[in-house]
């Protein structure tokens, strides 16, 4: 298993040449979401809500600590789902989400690379576990809306359906009428990983360093890129 670089482009003309449909996961591979906005004081705010309703003990002293917000949503939904509190929970998370995306940060070449994937004509979807909401929020902001409008698949009120769970990729592909060999999914997480080997998408990883490539490799990744820079230059070449 190896991390594809500019200098070792076949596994990348190969899966670019099956792409016709682009499924992006958001934080990460589009944007750095909690760039300016910590996940980890989102991820505290959520647990001090909850033990300040005297719920304490609803997580485990390692969910407690985890500093992942989604890590905290799952907890609670999993001992009690589809309750009052978890969408209570959950509408707070994307209020913190919404915040976030206002002073997110672009990935370096994400943009460029969504506007030449659409002209050379391949169709885009985001399938991701963020708010949809949030995520069509960011997408206007950087006028990218149109290459992917209708299609952004995020978080939705059965939190059991987030990723791993590859609903929100099957979701795309059945509203654009694609094959999953047909597809390509980009993600940075083993999460966007398994969800599009259960879906059966060919998966193209980013890791913007070597210890978040590694779960990647770990996962089964074969192709991690450390940047979107070489998929740019395939395209425009």
């Amino acid at each position: 298993m190896r991390i594809a670089t500019e200098g070792d482009p076949y596994e990348l003309r190969d899966l670019i040449r099956r792409a016709h449909v682009v499924l992006w996961d958001f934080d990460g591979p589009i944007c750095r979401l909690f760039a300016r906005h910590s996940a980890e004081r989102v991820a505290r705010d959520l647990v001090s809500w909850l033990e300040g309703r005297g719920l304490h003990g609803l997580l485990t002293g390692d969910e407690r600590d985890s500093l992942d917000p989604h890590m905290v949503l799952r907890a609670v939904d999993g001992r009690h789902p589809g309750s009052d509190l978890v969408t209570e929970l959950e509408k707070r998370l994307t209020q913190e989400e919404s915040r976030a995306a206002v002073t997110a940060m672009p990935t370096a070449y994400a943009d460029p690379l969504i506007r030449t994937w659409t002209a050379v004509g391949a169709r885009l979807a985001v399938a991701s576990n963020n708010s949809p909401r949030v995520i069509r929020q960011y997408l206007t902001s950087r006028g990218l809306l149109p290459c992917f409008s209708p299609h952004v698949y995020g978080r939705t009120s059965d939190l059991q359906l987030l990723k791993p769970d590859p609903h929100s990729l099957n979701r795309a592909l059945s509203a654009m009428g694609a094959a999953p060999s047909s597809a390509l999914m980009i993600g940075d997480t083993p999460t966007d990983y398994l969800a599009a080997k259960h879906a059966g998408v060919p998966f193209l990883g980013y890791a913007r360093s070597d210890r978040t490539a590694e779960p990647l490799r770990e996962a089964g990744a074969e192709v991690v890129l450390p940047s979107l820079e070489p998929l740019l230059q395939l395209l425009r070449g």
